[in-house]
């Protein structure tokens, strides 16, 4: 058996995946009024049409560990600018399914190869208000770390984080922000030196909870 702590990690991820199951809200880091409801929902309205789309939650080993790759988003697109993201967005007409957009955008956003991802599964799929996607999360794992080439007409800058760091308790933080005019409590994951919140951090705290799981 090897050692090699990455290895041990994907193990872990691969249980967490394959377990499957689904997540309380109380798992989740969603925006809250101040008075602690639910200021979103993450299915759409009756009268909403959502827009397919997927995002790649990429794992790979860096430095010993198993990491992963986020984005800020370019400051001149319509939605989301300046925020961290994954790689990702809307679903072509040829895409066969959600992991063929993930690994579409990803090769797109940062240069990963298709072909050097297995795809373990997918999390939870959501609604996104402002840009009207309904998101599905794919689990990916590489055996290699990719060399992250970001696009410079989406991504303005690309950085990776350990998956230990992601599974610090630490390292989610609550503050008081104000959106749409008012004063919401917003969680994040204090990661790179970037605030990782909204969509992003749905994922992220599914696929932590997921992982916690799986022991």
């Amino acid at each position: 058996m090897s050692t090699e702590p990455w290895r041990s990690q994907a193990d872990r991820v691969r249980r967490a995946m394959a377990a499957g199951g689904a997540v309380t809200f109380e798992e989740l880091l969603l925006v809250r009024d101040i008075e602690g409801r639910l200021a979103r929902q993450l299915e759409p309205p009756p009268d909403a049409v959502p827009r397919p789309a997927a995002v790649l939650l990429l794992l790979y080993p860096q430095a010993g560990e198993l990491h992963l790759p986020l984005t800020v988003r370019a400051g001149h697109l319509p939605t989301h600018k300046g925020q961290v993201a994954l790689p990702g967005g809307s679903t072509d007409p040829e895409d066969d399914g959600p992991a063929a957009t993930a690994l579409r955008e990803a090769e797109e956003e940062l240069g990963i190869p298709p072909a050097s991802v297995e795809v373990l599964g997918a999390l939870s799929s959501f609604y996104i208000p402002p840009s009207g996607f309904m998101i599905t999360p794919v689990v990916g794992l590489s055996a290699a770390a990719p060399e992250l080439r970001p696009h410079p007409g989406e991504v303005e800058l690309a950085f990776s984080v350990p998956l230990s760091q992601l599974l610090d308790p630490a390292t989610v933080v609550t503050e008081e922000w104000e959106l749409r005019g008012m004063k919401m409590q917003v969680p994040f994951f204090a990661l790179g030196g970037q605030k990782v919140w909204g969509a992003t951090a749905i994922v992220l705290s599914e696929f932590v909870a997921r992982i916690r799981r799986a022991g």
